[in-house]
């Protein structure tokens, strides 16, 4: 049997205005932004996805800091650039919080491309990972994680198929596309970047 693990829990402070998102079997769902503070003091910048309830039962507003526990999910949006990648978090719980600001995952999924391992300019290791994570309804969601040092030359030795269960948090990076016009795109990228990895055997 196949376990699947995809939680996260997030605490931090609500950056955007709750936005219609979309409505699903008479479920109305919005979006809004999170900003989750690291301990260097730089924010990451979250998508959350949550249903209109969720919202109703914990009068959340813009400026309100709050916990969210969930799942992370991804899909591709087709616009007139190609297709993007957007990876938010879907909300099980919302709620109101006094709490730290907190940024955890874990994850449990299978290397769906080759990693790619290199090293940044000032010398780190890091070693990309496009994880397939399997959801209820065989459904899967495809989300890019990074690792760093000794734990990325791991990572580097595996292949397609392989199975991992990391540790980490979701983290968002701002970078600059260059479109087939010549022309240049300020976009956000969204990310896992692990602490700890380890191959899982179901």
């Amino acid at each position: 049997m196949e376990y699947i693990i995809n939680q996260i829990r997030l605490c931090g402070t609500v950056d955007t205005a709750p936005v219609f998102s979309h409505e699903n079997h008479g479920r109305r769902f919005y979006t809004f932004y999170l900003a989750v503070e690291r301990l260097s003091g730089t924010e990451d910048r979250l998508r959350i996805l949550a249903d209109e309830a969720l919202f109703r039962e914990a009068d959340v507003a813009w400026g309100e800091e709050v916990l969210v526990t969930g799942q992370i999910r991804s899909f591709n949006q087709l616009t007139e650039t190609g297709r993007h990648l957007v990876v938010s978090v879907y909300a099980e719980t919302l709620e109101l919080t006094d709490e730290e600001p907190d940024n955890h995952a874990v994850l449990t999924g299978t290397f769906c491309r080759e990693p790619v391992y290199r090293r940044t300019p000032l010398g780190r290791e890091i070693c990309d990972v496009m994880l397939a994570v399997n959801r209820p309804y065989h459904r899967t969601d495809y989300l890019p994680c990074i690792f760093w040092g000794r734990t990325a030359r791991e990572m580097a030795r595996l292949t397609t198929g392989a199975r991992i269960t990391l540790t980490g948090r979701l983290q968002s990076r701002e970078y600059t596309k260059t479109l087939p016009e010549g022309e240049t795109e300020r976009r956000t990228a969204y990310e896992i970047s692990a602490v700890t990895a380890e191959l899982t055997r179901d």
